[in-house]
């Protein structure tokens, strides 16, 4: 058995119909982590919303290049972004904690047209706006004392979900 390094693996190079829509999250190391599982996941489009955003030094620490290579823009109006995926035929998917929200892992991904997925920032979530324009709203259990985690780590858990239903 010999261990691989991302110089030697053959992974097949594969690009799925979702645009990760990021709702205020500013932080740095977060940004650069979004982008490296963005490449990962073969995520279409990465788009980041909301004023602040700093895509510099400290983001490029956690993104480890994966910026030169996924598709991404910045916006300010969130809520323009999610009309225009709208328009262009996406279904609306937020991750949040809701009243109304759906277990990720009972969740059926849509595989007819193009998913654009909502995140939200590290305090208070997806905005209540986006909330409200969503098709769904999809929650990961949780079963310890908190009742969220990092954006990162349940962007992965979503993300991995979605390209294990769409393989």
């Amino acid at each position: 058995m010999k261990q691989l390094s991302h110089h030697n693996t053959n992974f097949t190079k594969r690009t799925f119909p979702v645009t990760l829509v990021c709702d205020n999250v500013t932080n740095a190391p977060n940004i650069g982590s979004l982008f490296r599982i963005a490449d990962a996941f073969g995520v279409e489009k990465l788009i980041f919303c909301g004023q602040d955003i700093s895509l510099g030094r400290r983001m490029t620490k956690t993104s480890r290049s994966t910026e030169n290579s996924v598709d991404f823009e910045v916006k300010e109006d969130v809520i323009e972004v999610c009309k225009e995926l709208r328009i262009q035929e996406h279904a609306i998917i937020s991750l949040e904690i809701t009243d109304t929200s759906k277990p990720i892992h009972t969740f059926t991904f849509p595989k007819e047209r193009p998913m654009a997925i909502f995140v939200g920032d590290e305090n208070s979530g997806v905005s209540e706006e986006v909330l409200k324009l969503s098709d769904d709203i999809i929650l990961i259990n949780m079963f310890g004392q908190n009742s969220s985690m990092n954006v990162v780590q349940a962007t992965n858990i979503c993300l991995y979900e979605i390209v294990k239903q769409l393989l």
